[in-house]
This record gives C-alpha cells, structure tokens and sequence, in this order.
C-alpha cells in the first residue's frame, strides 16, 4: 500500500446491525467516492459496545477491507455516534459587548455559545454539538450570523445535544484498538439528515427520522436550524424479533421474510397472499398468510409512530413541521411506514435517500446507508468551515504583525 494520504476522509458507522466504512478523496474541493466496506455488525447492541473484542474485529476487519479497496493506509476516521443514550436539549446565554456600540466579531460569538453552553450536565453526559439556533443582537432576533453587524449585546439560543460519556468512549476505544485514530464524533441523526434534508425542508419545517436497527433517531428543523433530537428506542431489530416470537421462526428467518414480504398495514395485504416458512430447528415447514405477518408488524409500526408523536408533542415542535417528515435508514423500507406515518403525524412523509458522491456506486444509493455517506458531508463541510476560520485569523495576524513593523 502506498502511504497515507492527507487528501482522504474515512467514515466509520458501527450499527447494531452493520458495520460501515466508507473513504472518499477531496479532489479540487469536491467529495469523490474511493472505497467502502459493509459487514454484519458484531459486539454492539443498540448502539452501545456490548462486546469490545467482537466490536473491534469487525471495525477492523471494514477498515481493512476499505483500505485495500483503496490502496491507500487509512489511519483517521470521524464515527457516528447513536443509540437511546443520546439526548438533545435547548439552552440560550449572552454576553455584553459594552456600554458603546462596537462591531461582533467571531470571538464574540464563541464567548456567547460558551456562556450558553456553561450550563450544569451530570457527569456521566458528554456534548455531542452545540448547534446554534438563532442570534440575538440587541433584542432583535432571527440573526443566523451576527459576525460584523453591530451592537451591544449578543445573545443565542443554543440546542445540544449529548450523550453517555461511557457509551461514547467505548466506541472510540474500539476503533482505536482496531487502529483508527477518531478525529470527530458526530449524532447519526445528523448525519443522516446532512445527505437527506434539503435547505427548503429545514426552512421551513421537517422531521428526519433515522430508522436505524437498534432505535430511532429523529432531528427537527425550523428556520434553517435544529430545533429539536432525540432518540425512540425502537428499530427494525424490534419489528424482526416480533415476527420471530410470533410465527415461530430463527431471527435470520424472521429477518429475510420481513425484508420480502413484510407490510406495516395490514388492509394494504391481499387476503389470499401466502408464504412457506422453514420454522425453528425440528419443525416442519408450514404455510402461512402474508396478512399474519402485517398482523404482527402494524402495531410495532403504530408504536414507534406514536412515541415519535408523544416525543415532538413533549419537545414543542409537533405543529413545527411544515415540510412533513423523511423517513429513513433501513427500517423506513418497510412497506406501509409512510402510510403510518401520515396518518399518525397528519404530515406528508417521504423516504430519504443519500446525495449521491461522484463515483460512488448504486448500492451507496439507500436509505440505510444515509448516515453513512452523511458523515462524509458533515466532516467535509466542518473541515471546510474550520480551513476558512484558521485561514480569516491567520490573515488578521498577518495583518497586525505588518502594521506593527
């Protein structure tokens, strides 16, 4: 293999389910897809590391496979980071800028996220992104970047969102003993929303739901900014466990005819539709109605939909969402999830599938893989923004040292 490169940026999603890598190389700016690994997740449970060992050969094993795919060492990755343990909460803080008038500059604005973030959080909670929501400049809200404008006091009102600290440190500490160094950690409800949710949708209103295997994330946007995070610990593992119990089958089974025959409304099934099932070791095969299995997966379906409308009734954002709800990751497959959603939320609902990377092939293309390639548009849009800022204070440096000579 050749050596590393500075040009590549390596994602990492360990799910319940999957684990995930994906490299893409920054060529004249832009993201171009190089390689990827999906193999099936080991040592992690709804999102937490339940086995260390086993977490970290399967992130070692995606990584080895990325890397040789792409020819190049990979050494740094930015990881998703979800499961129930992630919460979000609003907060605001402000600063005085003094008794005269004087110009905001990007100092100002970090000591007024600062002073909003310097709220009490128990030990065990790490924050995950300080999200700004909106910039008060002089009791004149609405201001999404007050650098230059100017006034006497700066206020924001901040969303945070956190997790366990524990959870947090025991996936980093997989991906370390699996070889990686993790430059960025970042919620997958975030990331999935990066690659789904468009500037028109945030603006004016939108729910991302992330249906994942082991929970359910979900991010609201209003005006452009996040309103609102949190997490339903429910997922496509919860739908696949209820078929098992109730028909009698192996998981791997219960899995297969889920993703072939599954439907989360039971009146959308023809009555005569029916299926052969294997059943657990000793059995027999058996016949079975398709409709049995709508019968088993609509109430799970009605459940998630009906805590996800309990928990944005509780976060004050369920009459927020003018531009309806994007269901996705591998859950939102489920035939019947838009019809439930619909009715239940009594917004429009559509599935989201990732923005496409040049040169990134189809099977990228899904709405389980939209945390994924999202990852890799929040850390290359995040690197951007820092090249810019370190680039403006170097020329304000620059530009002191030459006036002092």
């Amino acid at each position: 293999m050749s050596q590393k490169t500075s040009h590549l940026l390596t994602v990492l999603d360990a799910g319940s389910s999957k684990t995930r890598v994906l490299v893409a190389e920054i060529h004249e700016g832009a993201l171009r897809y190089r390689s990827h690994a999906i193999l099936d997740a080991a040592g992690i449970r709804r999102g937490v590391v339940a086995d260390l060992k086993a977490a970290t050969g399967s992130i070692n094993k995606a990584a080895m496979l990325a890397e040789e795919q792409a020819q190049e060492t990979i050494d740094q990755c930015v990881i998703g980071v979800g499961g129930a343990h992630v919460r979000g909460l609003n907060t605001s803080g402000g600063i005085s800028l003094g008794s005269r008038l004087r110009e905001i500059t990007r100092e100002d604005v970090r000591a007024a996220v600062d002073r909003a973030r310097s709220i009490s959080l128990p030990a065990e909670r790490e924050i995950l992104h300080l999200l700004p929501q909106q910039f008060i400049l002089d009791e004149q809200p609405g201001i999404h970047d007050p650098v230059g404008m100017v006034g006497n006091r700066l206020e924001v009102n901040l969303h945070l969102s956190t997790c366990s600290a524990g959870a947090l440190q025991s996936i980093v500490t997989c991906a370390n003993k699996a070889g990686l160094e993790v430059t960025e950690t970042v919620f997958e409800g975030v990331a999935a929303a990066e690659s789904t949710v468009s500037s028109d949708e945030r603006e004016l209103g939108s729910c991302l739901v992330d249906i994942g295997a082991g929970s359910t994330e979900l991010v609201v946007f209003f005006e452009g900014s996040v309103a609102h995070t949190s997490v339903i610990p429910i997922g496509g593992d919860h739908f696949t466990n209820d078929l098992a119990v109730g028909l009698h089958l192996s998981v791997e089974e219960a899995e297969w005819i889920k993703c072939r025959y599954g439907h989360a409304v039971v009146t959308s099934v023809p009555s005569e539709n029916e299926l052969e099932v294997t059943g657990l070791p000793g059995q027999q095969p058996r016949i079975v109605r398709q409709r049995n299995l709508a019968e088993i997966l609509e109430p799970r379906a009605r459940e998630l939909f009906h805590m996800l409308r309990d928990n944005l009734r509780q976060g004050g954002v369920l009459e927020a969402l003018g531009a309806g709800c994007i269901l996705t990751g591998g859950g939102a497959q489920l035939p019947g999830m838009l019809d439930t959603a619909e009715s239940l939320l009594r917004v429009p609902a559509r599935i989201g599938t990732p923005v496409p990377l040049s040169r990134m092939p189809e099977e990228l293309m899904t709405p389980e893989c939209s945390a994924l390639v999202g990852l890799l548009l929040y850390a290359h849009r995040t690197s951007v923004t820092r090249a810019a800022e370190d680039h403006s204070l170097r020329a304000k440096l620059r530009a002191i040292f030459a006036g002092s000579i």
